[in-house]
């Protein structure tokens, strides 16, 4: 698949590793950094969404995808761990839920774009899920940069795999190539978080960490079984 991110907001809270860790499947470990564990809740637009080599269809290659997310390695790859993933695009949820093994959920969601300042709000409707919402406003805040190799935002944001499992417990992993993040600095006000709730996941409060991207390509490829 090829798509384009944009408008995307990294927003991270620390969690207690433990509470986290309870909630990765077997076979997959717990990715750390300095001993603290994250869980991040990244709101963006996707455009461009089509298989390589074919033509974007219209009505169903953009779409706005919320995900909550924390990060996990096995046999020494670290990548993305999804909990959820909410899109605006029903027949995109049915793809990603039936060839990725994604929990990927149906969404309402309202976005303007006044003046750089990203007004951005998301309700699940997925028939039988946890009633979830988020509403922020954000905004990029300083000048383009690459983040340092080793640093926490370079270990956050510079991970090139995912991590699925299915419902007989198999995992998979799905690879994705795209160019270093376009960070900039940003600032925003989370007004509507219950996201986590239905974990027992804690997101109160402001991010920990917030990071703004303007735009990115991305490829990704069909996940392949890894255990």
């Amino acid at each position: 698949m090829r798509m384009r991110w944009c408008d995307l907001l990294f927003a991270h809270w620390t969690a207690d590793p433990d509470a986290v860790r309870s909630l990765i499947p077997q076979g997959l470990e717990l990715d750390l950094f300095d001993g603290q564990a994250y869980v991040g809740a990244v709101p963006f637009r996707m455009e461009g969404v089509t298989p390589r080599q074919i033509p974007a269809l219209p009505g169903l290659h953009a779409f706005p995808e919320l995900n909550l997310r924390t990060y996990v390695k096995t046999g020494g790859k670290p990548g993305v761990w999804f909990f959820s993933l909410d899109a605006g695009q029903r027949l995109a949820v049915r793809v990603a839920r039936r060839f990725f093994h994604l929990p990927y959920f149906d969404a309402r969601f309202e976005l303007r774009n006044v003046e750089g300042n990203i007004e951005y709000s998301a309700t699940r409707t997925h028939r039988g899920s946890p009633s979830v919402r988020f509403a922020a406003n954000y905004r990029p805040v300083g000048p383009i940069y690459h983040s340092v190799p080793g640093s926490l935002e370079s270990w956050l944001t510079e991970r090139y795999c995912l991590y699925a499992v299915d419902p007989r417990g198999h995992v998979y992993r799905g690879e994705i190539d795209h160019d270093r993040w376009p960070l900039q600095r940003a600032e925003a006000e989370v007004k509507v978080n219950t996201l986590g709730d239905w974990l027992g996941i804690e997101m109160a409060g402001s991010p920990a960490t917030l990071h703004f991207a303007k735009s990115l390509d991305v490829h990704a490829w069909l996940v392949k079984r890894v255990l």
